[in-house]
């Protein structure tokens, strides 16, 4: 399972998808240009020190990640037509955000496997990009067994 993003815009959400990925157990993909200024410290500030545990790979552009994908592409959108409470995930799906600020362009969708959307309440529009991830992410590793094994660290922050 890996969590590509497309194009992204805002390095805070960047840094949380990363924190995400990482502390979930599954790879990453960042498809450029970013609409920011990539830098280990403003990634830092908000993945935190996970960030050197995630297997992130960085696509030059959009024909880049396409070459190097391997499994399906599912596209998280409010343009979707399939819940994904209703979806069957694989193990290798590749769960793609797209853009914050627009979305993901008419090229993107048409090459997409599936596109989900995330049923809401009447008359609203979106969540925040890490939040859908999150919830997708996590039914997707809930139905495939991909959650990580449960770590004997001792005690420490629990994430409830």
């Amino acid at each position: 399972m890996r969590l590509a993003l497309f194009q992204p815009d805002i390095p805070q959400n960047t840094g949380a998808a990363l924190r995400l990925a990482a502390c979930l157990g599954v790879g990453a993909d960042v498809i450029e240009p970013c609409g920011f200024v990539w830098s280990p410290d403003r990634m830092r500030r908000s993945g935190m020190d996970y960030l050197d545990k995630v297997d992130l790979v960085r696509h030059v552009n959009w024909d880049a990640f396409l070459a190097a994908k391997r499994g399906r592409l599912l596209l998280l959108t409010t343009k979707g037509s399939v819940p994904y409470t209703a979806f069957a995930f694989a193990p290798d799906d590749i769960l793609l955000l797209g853009r914050e600020s627009v979305g993901a362009p008419p090229d993107v969708h048409a090459v997409a496997d599936a596109r989900l959307t995330i049923p809401m309440a009447p008359g609203l529009r979106s969540l925040n990009v890490v939040t859908a991830a999150a919830m997708v992410l996590g039914e997707a590793l809930r139905q495939t067994g991909g959650f990580p094994a449960p770590s004997d660290d001792g005690p420490g922050e629990t994430s409830a």
